[in-house]
């Protein structure tokens, strides 16, 4: 039939209301090859009629692979994520996790995961002996019940590529394999709340697994890794020396970190007990939690730093102001006493020397409730920590700010905070006065500070902790010519509704080196100590002797020279 036979035109009319010109011009064409093959048997051409069918599916099949070409060549260069496939599941691929220095946190390594076909096996008796045999981590009921099946199924995932040999090297029939991406964290329990954990999806689930996902899915797509703040030899002493404060104290759990006081970078963050990533389901109890940044406590006397910063940034007091603590200060019915007391009128600074509850509380209601609060809210206190792990939880702030209130909370008591949140306002404390984010970005978070005392106020303040550590409450804290300064606290818990003496914990949060300009690089060391059973439970034994070993031991991979002070007692004292 031709373009012009009458049947084609009656098509035609028939179709074109229903078909666009893109359509007509198909239709077209296929009318057009059809009148050739027609053509052909006409003239009694037949050779002609299987050049044109040849040359049309020569045609289709160039027209299937050029799609197909083009196809796979935006997948591979424009799609976001590379998905794996493990056991029929997409996996989604992910970068390696790195410390400052290029040292492997985490990585996709290639696993297996073994099937047995019991059509396929001969005698599986033999089977199950030697399976246990070459992998006796394979439970014996859940491989018997792969052999004696009647379908293909699955028997131990995660195994490694000399696991793999193992079991192939027996020459058992039914026996096969799937390759599988896998995260490891060849590191185990060391930093294991700070890095965190994926699932089996290629998904992060917490830590900075959590916190970078979609940077670290999109170094597995590219190939590359993700750098985090963290020094693997401060993050090293840090776990141990927590670990031995708490061993040392007969404690329930601690929490340690160290952070560079001028870009909030952290460089090591532990949360005692800890557990290991590969291994979740034998985790402890309260092991999974960081509880750097979502446990809540009631810090104690460290806060007084804070009351302190108050007046003197507003003129309230000076170093030289006296308050006078020679009787307990009655707050209504409520009786306020000094733990160690002087009995006597003392300056400012003598009340931070010897941490008197009495003197804090004076001037944290002479400053009264505006002035209060608004300080509070610049350190951060009344916020949750800000650090890119989505664990980071807010403070437990007090319901209302009357002088009984004010004066819990100039020595540390009705409101509960995360150790996150003392780090970074101690920071802001001593770097001259600059609140920034904290960070696991190697870098820092890339964002201003903003400031919230002056510099001579943080000038002051680093005076005054390290006036601490010389012939205060901290003198356990001092590290051999490194001017360390800081603060201790001690509280005790709120159990059955009330504050009990046989719970509580032990804080000393401390900078070095203290002395210097306000933009020289300097570091906080943060050490709690929770539930210590041991005779002397306070901040200043339990805790700042672990903070002045820390200190000892990361100097020389902070660059921290030492230098001779004659005021210091400090005797050098590392361990091995």
């Amino acid at each position: 039939m031709s373009v012009q036979d009458p049947r084609f035109d009656l098509y035609r009319r028939a179709a074109a209301p229903a078909l666009g010109p893109l359509w007509r011009r198909v239709v077209h064409s296929i009318w057009s090859i059809e009148h050739a093959f027609e053509r052909a048997r006409a003239d009694a051409r037949p050779e002609e009629d299987t050049r044109v069918r040849i040359s049309l599916v020569f045609l289709l099949f160039c027209t299937v692979f050029a799609l197909l070409t083009a196809g796979a060549t935006w997948a591979a260069l424009f799609r976001g994520e590379v998905p794996r496939f493990s056991g029929g599941a997409a996996v989604l691929a992910r970068g390696d996790l790195t410390d400052r220095n290029g040292l492997l946190l985490a990585a996709n390594l290639p696993h297996y995961a073994a099937y047995i076909d019991p059509a396929e096996v001969w005698d599986r008796e033999h089977a199950a002996r030697e399976i246990r045999g070459a992998l006796p981590r394979i439970p014996a009921a859940q491989l018997a019940e792969a052999l004696y099946g009647d379908r293909r199924q699955i028997v131990a995932t995660g195994l490694t590529p000399t696991e793999r040999r193992q079991l192939h090297a027996l020459g058992l029939g039914g026996l096969s394999f799937e390759a599988q991406d896998r995260r490891v964290y060849p590191l185990g329990a060391s930093a294991a709340h700070l890095i965190g954990f994926a699932d089996t999806g290629g998904r992060g689930v917490a830590g900075a697994e959590l916190a970078f996902d979609d940077a670290v899915r999109a170094a597995g797509a590219s190939g590359g890794s993700v750098p985090l703040s963290i020094d693997l030899r401060v993050q090293g002493v840090v776990e141990a020396e927590l670990r031995q404060a708490v061993e040392d104290s007969h404690a329930e759990a601690g929490v340690a970190m160290v952070v560079d006081a001028k870009t909030g970078e952290v460089l090591g963050m532990a949360s005692y007990p800890t557990f290991d990533p590969a291994h979740r389901d034998r985790a402890s109890a309260g092991a999974t939690l960081n509880r750097a940044v979502s446990a809540h406590y009631e810090m104690g006397s460290v806060f007084k730093s804070f009351v302190v910063a108050a007046g003197l940034e507003t003129g309230a007091a000076d170093v030289n102001t006296p308050f006078d603590a020679s009787d307990p200060l009655m707050v209504g019915r409520r009786r306020i006493t000094d733990h160690h007391a002087q009995n006597r009128i003392m300056t400012l600074e003598e009340v931070f020397l010897h941490s008197s509850n009495i003197g804090t509380s004076r001037l944290a209601i002479d400053m009264g409730p505006e002035v209060m609060r608004d300080f509070y809210d610049r350190f951060g206190l009344l916020r949750a920590a800000p650090i890119e792990l989505k664990e980071s939880a807010a403070p437990v702030p007090p319901r209302n700010w009357s002088n009984d209130t004010l004066a819990s909370l100039s020595f540390g008591y009705a409101i509960m905070i995360t150790p996150a949140q003392m780090v970074a306002a101690t920071a802001a404390l001593v770097n001259g006065g600059i609140y920034r984010p904290l960070s696991l970005r190697r870098g820092g978070a890339g964002v201003e500070g903003r400031r919230i005392i002056s510099e001579r106020t943080s000038a002051t303040m680093r005076d005054l902790m390290r006036a601490n550590v010389l012939r205060g409450s901290g003198t356990h804290a001092d590290a051999p010519g490194l001017r360390v300064g800081g603060k201790t606290g001690s509280t005790n818990k709120f159990v059955n509704g009330r504050y009990d003496p046989a719970h509580g914990i032990g804080v000393f949060v401390g900078a070095f080196p203290a002395d210097g300009p306000a933009d020289a690089r300097r570091y906080v060391v943060f050490v709690l100590i929770d539930e210590p059973r041991s005779l002397q439970r306070t901040g200043g034994i339990v805790a700042a002797p672990a903070v002045g070993r820390i200190a000892d031991r990361i100097a020389p991979f902070v660059q921290v020279e030492r230098r001779f002070d004659p005021a210091s007692r400090a005797v050098a004292e590392v361990r091995p």
